[in-house]
C-alpha cells in the first residue's frame, strides 16, 4: 500500500508474549490480504484480474467485495464525485508505479473517461462483481481503511492499541497511562510539525491531503481526482475525519476534500462525524464539535 504500518499495543500482564506476537502478526496479515485483493498496481491482484472480465459475473473474496461495496455507497452518496472508476485516469496521469518495484504498471483495459460507478454491479447474494464496460477500479480511498479495521479487529482484546498506516489509524482503548490516545495531525507544509492534536479512544482518524503525492506528468494534479470536474481540487490542503471505523474515515476524508469548502464540511456534519479541515491558506475549520 506504499506506506509504513506500525502497531502498538497495551497488553497487560495476563497476556503471554507468544499470544501478543501471534495477534500482532495476524493484524499485519490483514494488510497483506487486502493488498493482494485490492491493488491497482499489480496486474495479478484480484481486482485487476476481475477488471479484465467484462459482462461476466466474477466471484470475488470479501477482501475485495467489502471495500468495493462501500466505495459504491460513497459514490451514490456524493452523486459520483467520489467514484472508484477513476483508475485508468489516474494511471494515465502518472499514478501507476508499483511501490515495491518502482516500475510503471499499464493495465490492458482501455476504458474512457465516460465510465462511472454505475457501470459496476455487485451482487450481495452470491458476492459477484459485474462490469458493464471496460474500466479500471481504484480503491485507494477505502482499501487502506478497510485493512486498518481488519487489523484492529484482531487486537480488540487488548487494553489499548493503535494501528497506524502512514498516519491513517485506529486507536482502541487507552494508552499505558490509562488515558485516550493523543493523536497529532501533521502540518501540511511542514512534516516535522503538528498542527493540531486530538484525544481519541475507539475511533479512527484518517487524513487526505494534496501535499504528499503529486503528478510528475500533469502540472497541478495530485492523487485526489474529481471525475465530475476532471480536476484535482485545491480548496482544501488537508482533510482529517474522525469516525467509528477507518474505512469510513478514509472515504469521507477523500470525499470532503473533493467537495470543497462548503459541501465538504457539510458532508461530514450530515453523517454525524467530526473533522479538522485545513484550507489552502492554512485556515483550520473544525466540524462536528471536535475540540
Amino acid at each position: 500500500m506504499d506506506t509504513v504500518v506500525s502497531i502498538q499495543v497495551v497488553c497487560g500482564e495476563s497476556n503471554s508474549m507468544e499470544m501478543v506476537e501471534a495477534q500482532i502478526n495476524r493484524a499485519f496479515e490483514a494488510f497483506y490480504h487486502v493488498e493482494q485483493a485490492c491493488s491497482r498496481f499489480s496486474i495479478d491482484s484480484e481486482l485487476m484480474r476481475a477488471c479484465r472480465q467484462i459482462e461476466t459475473p466474477v466471484p470475488v473474496s470479501p477482501f475485495l467485495f467489502e471495500p468495493l461495496k462501500f466505495a459504491l455507497e460513497m459514490a451514490q452518496w456524493t452523486d459520483g464525485v467520489f467514484d472508484p472508476t477513476v483508475g485508468k485516469v489516474m494511471e494515465e496521469h502518472g499514478f501507476n508505479r508499483h511501490y515495491l518495484t518502482g516500475q510503471s504498471v499499464q493495465s490492458t483495459v482501455t476504458d474512457s473517461e465516460l465510465v462511472t460507478y454505475r457501470d459496476i454491479v455487485l451482487n450481495q447474494q452470491d458476492r459477484t462483481l459485474y462490469l458493464k464496460t471496460p474500466l479500471v477500479i481504484d480503491l485507494g480511498a477505502v482499501a487502506k481503511g478497510f485493512a486498518i479495521d481488519l487489523a484492529a479487529n484482531e487486537l480488540n482484546q487488548f487494553e489499548g492499541f493503535v494501528v497506524n498506516a502512514g498516519g491513517d489509524l485506529f486507536a482502541g482503548g487507552v494508552n499505558e497511562q490509562g488515558y485516550p490516545w493523543e493523536i497529532g495531525i501533521q502540518h501540511p507544509e511542514s512534516k516535522e510539525h503538528i498542527i493540531h492534536t486530538l484525544d481519541v479512544s475507539n475511533k479512527a482518524v484518517c487524513t487526505s491531503g494534496s501535499y504528499e503525492r503529486k503528478s510528475v506528468d500533469v502540472t497541478g494534479m495530485h492523487h485526489i481526482y474529481n471525475p465530475t470536474t476532471r480536476q484535482s481540487p485545491n480548496d482544501w490542503i488537508s482533510c482529517t475525519v474522525i469516525a467509528p471505523f477507518a474505512m469510513m474515515a478514509d472515504a469521507f476524508s477523500t470525499a470532503s476534500f473533493m467537495l470543497g469548502l462548503e459541501k465538504g464540511s457539510r458532508l461530514i456534519e450530515q453523517v454525524g462525524l467530526e473533522g479538522i479541515l485545513i484550507s489552502s491558506k492554512l485556515q483550520i475549520v473544525k466540524v462536528g464539535g471536535v475540540l
